[in-house]
């Protein structure tokens, strides 16, 4: 099943994806975690619907560095010993289709990562690796967006990496029941049509499953809260020359069994 968060004469409702249609429901988001049975109250057209991030404000956003060997061996770094976590504000979030935007005085270097997002469903805390996948709600696709001279420039991750709009989601919440096995997912990033990742899940150093299990043997995952579980080799940063994103780009990251999860860029 995947979950959709549409803008509907008005406002915000979450519907099922249902071949090019959408079934709209009454649910809120707390009902679609809990795992309510969609009521189908009307459906609409796919095509030309008002796509939001199937995710409402999380509290929390856990991001994790440096987690696939390809992306390692492009920075000729060795893979970290254990989960390197940061995090990145909520208010970061943004839309399928809605613009990526930073202002040219705060940041002249702003990149591109590819992430599989998983959406946490019911309270973890101190879980087994064995047991962490049933933890899982479901998953989708996003963009770190990160401005380099920020991150770097900082010392630290948080403010490179949380800039307004500088993580789309969507475009759709795929259900875990429907990705058995998160490990198993190809994913691609393009800037202006031309291939800039293209990797695979299955080259995490650490798996979904371990990093739930890592982050709530430190700290309670709520019901709704978002992991970024790292990006593959190809960004930005570290291809020869560098190449950033520019005003009217257009990034999309595609995920198999998600979805396609398209931006435009602009500055202000």
């Amino acid at each position: 099943m995947q979950w959709v968060r549409v803008m509907h004469e008005g406002k915000p409702v979450f519907g099922v994806v249902d071949g090019d249609r959408i079934a709209l429901t009454s649910l809120s988001w707390s009902e679609v975690l809990a795992g309510r049975q969609p009521d189908h109250v009307a459906t609409i057209p796919l095509a030309g619907a008002r796509l939001l991030s199937p995710v409402e404000r999380p509290g929390k956003i856990v991001a994790i560095g440096q987690n696939y060997w390809d992306h390692c061996r492009e920075q000729n770094k060795p893979a970290p010993e254990w989960p390197i976590i940061f995090t990145k504000f909520t208010t970061a979030i943004n839309n399928p289709g809605d613009p990526i935007r930073w202002s040219p005085a705060l940041t002249s270097q702003v990149d591109f990562e590819a992430e599989l997002a998983v959406v946490i469903g019911r309270t973890a805390r101190r879980v087994p690796e064995a047991e962490a996948l049933d933890y899982v709600f479901g998953y989708t696709a996003a963009n770190d967006v990160t401005a380099r001279d920020l991150q770097y420039g900082d010392k630290q991750w948080v403010r490179g990496k949380s800039l307004d709009t500088f993580c789309p989601l969507g475009p759709a919440l795929t259900t875990a029941a429907d990705i058995p096995d998160p490990q198993k997912l190809a994913i691609r990033t393009t800037l202006n049509g031309r291939v800039m990742q293209d990797s695979h899940t299955g080259e995490m150093i650490f798996s979904v499953a371990h990093l739930i299990a890592f982050a709530s043997a430190a700290f309670t995952l709520e019901p709704g809260d978002v992991i970024l579980t790292g990006t593959p080799d190809g960004v930005g940063v570290f291809r020869k020359p560098p190449i950033f994103l520019q005003n009217g780009d257009v990034i999309v990251v595609e995920i198999e069994r998600i979805g396609r999860l398209e931006n435009p860029c602009v500055t202000e």
